[in-house]
């Protein structure tokens, strides 16, 4: 069973992301004093008084808005709406009723689950007041809270609770694998996660930074549980500093370091520029397993053996290529599953007798070069780490490793137990007095 939820929505910038952020204690929703920075409905999971349950964060709605972007985001958070088991309407309380105020209750009168109107801005004990005019929204009793300041945000939870009535326990959910879809911007992130959903989960748009929210949803794929994160597009630190783009980049930097897989999407027409591979490296350097996934290749020319071995020549890491088409399904279906491999594989472990027979039969065929007179010994080897793979080696001396033998082994290492696309750390350790492979 899943969690309860609460769809949080409102007029464009009436704090309804601080809110969220106050709600579950953190910063994941991005907030700015400009409006229309919140798009796509973004989950964020909490708990009060033993009960949990997930905030749905939305874009603003303003219905009498008819640009493209703003009919997306009305029909995202239409859906919070319908998937809510509670809602919170957010007003601004120092702005005072407006007539959006009052088009968006109308609609929530009909709803078939609890409706709460929140009274925002209200940042002084003396601000109580200011609630008293939402009165006329038809929606019962409205609750003052400053989100800034946390001001009734207490007995805003408590209200939660009581709208939410009893629950069922819910099961854990650390066992769902975390799938994040990267890439720079405009690539087609959100529309292969809407293909993988088979809905438009995420708002596509041909502007670049639609997404500024790492969005994540859950689903089961071959009946395991997977959380796929939506992310922002990654740029340079240095090319967003001082932008509400900025702590969209952080966000989308973290749902890379709590993933599992990383699936690269880069653009085939484009071809694998020197921005994906910095991409696919920064997921590398997380610990994060990845793939590459060659989105709009339905319109384009470009040899795939040609895109595979600039990746191979370019990163150690050597991760599958795939090409796809979020448009037209190509190969979509095969890109999850494909990612769960990668999650196993970086989570298996080697036993220890095999891993020392693999590295001597390693060394029998090529031995590792000496350096000023010496050679390297290697000893005992025990993998002490997965998701990454971390393997340890006792060596004679640490100075006397080559950086091109060590390579040697480590891909000798990714061939033998299917590791390309997962990081694999390599831990030469000073020993003595050990039983040496050579």
């Amino acid at each position: 069973m899943s969690l309860a939820t609460v769809a949080v929505v409102g007029f464009p910038n009436v704090g309804k992301s601080t809110l969220v952020n106050r709600l579950v204690g953190g910063s994941e929703a991005v907030t700015s004093p400009e409006p229309g920075v919140t798009r796509d409905r973004k989950r964020l999971a909490t708990e009060w008084n033993g009960v949990a349950f997930e905030l749905v964060d939305t874009g603003g709605i303003d219905l009498g808005d008819e640009a493209e972007l703003a009919r997306d985001i009305q029909a995202q958070a239409r859906l919070a709406i319908a998937e809510a088991d509670a809602i919170l309407l957010v007003v601004d309380g120092r702005a005072g009723l407006r007539a959006g105020d009052a088009e968006l209750a109308k609609t929530l009168r009909g709803a078939a689950v609890p409706v709460l109107v929140v009274v925002n801005k209200a940042d002084r004990s003396d601000d109580h007041g200011i609630a008293a005019e939402f009165h006329s929204l038809g929606l019962g009793e409205p609750l003052p809270v400053s989100a800034t300041h946390g001001l009734g945000t207490g007995d805003l939870l408590d209200a939660i609770v009581v709208a939410l009535g009893d629950r069922e326990p819910q099961p854990d959910d650390d066992e769902a694998v975390r799938v994040a879809v990267i890439g720079r911007p405009n690539v087609g992130k959100s529309s292969l996660v809407n293909a993988f959903l088979g809905s438009d989960r995420v708002i596509v748009s041909d502007v670049a930074g639609t997404t500024r929210d790492a969005i994540d949803t859950r689903l089961e794929v071959d009946g395991r549980p997977v959380v796929l994160v939506d992310t922002a597009g990654l740029r340079r630190r240095s090319k967003v500093a001082g932008t509400i783009d900025y702590y969209a980049q952080l966000r989308s930097e973290r749902a890379v370091e709590r993933a599992d897989v990383a699936i690269v999407v880069c653009d085939a027409s484009q071809g694998v520029t020197a921005e994906d591979l910095r991409v696919a490296e920064m997921a590398m350097k997380a610990g994060c397993a990845s793939l590459l996934a060659m989105n709009k290749w339905d319109i384009t020319e470009t040899d795939i053996d040609d895109t595979r071995a600039r990746v191979e020549r370019k990163l150690r890491l050597r991760p599958a290529v795939i090409t796809v088409s979020a448009e037209r399904g190509r190969n979509v279906a095969s890109l999850l599953p494909r990612a769960l491999q990668l999650a196993d594989r970086a989570g298996q472990r080697i036993p220890t007798p095999e891993l020392n027979r693999f590295v001597k039969d390693v060394v029998a065929k090529t031995p590792p070069p000496s350096r000023r007179g010496k050679r390297l010994r290697l000893y005992y080897s025990a993998q002490v780490g997965e998701s990454p793979p971390r393997v340890a080696i006792q060596v004679n001396d640490r100075k006397l490793i080559v950086r091109d033998w060590a390579y040697h082994l480590e891909n000798r290492m990714r061939e033998t137990y299917e590791l390309e696309g997962v990081p694999l750390i390599i831990d030469f350790t000073p020993a003595s007095g050990r039983r040496r492979y050579s």
